[in-house]
């Protein structure tokens, strides 16, 4: 039996979608240049920016890591309780 097509047009509209979402975030940051102080009233907040992408990036890493640590080690497995050794 023939599998029912597929329409792509969610694919389609999804990308569509995506590049226009790209396309307004590339305007947003190059407009921004000229807005208030420009680039420049950003720079007294910049070592603070970069210190919270790192540390965001830093624990991301490190909660990446416990869970597969628990999952390889077998502490993601369900308990079990062993009725046949307590009659």
């Amino acid at each position: 039996m023939d599998q029912p097509r597929r329409s792509s047009l969610p694919w389609i509209a999804a990308f569509i979608g995506l590049a226009l979402f790209g396309a307004f975030i590339g305007w947003a940051f190059y407009a921004s240049e000229s807005l208030g102080g420009g680039w420049e009233s950003l720079r007294p907040i910049l070592p603070a920016v970069i210190i919270g992408m790192i540390a965001v990036g830093g624990l991301t890493g490190v909660l990446m890591w416990l869970a597969f640590y628990s999952s390889r080690n077998g502490y993601d497995e369900p308990f079990e309780f062993d009725d046949d050794a307590n009659p």
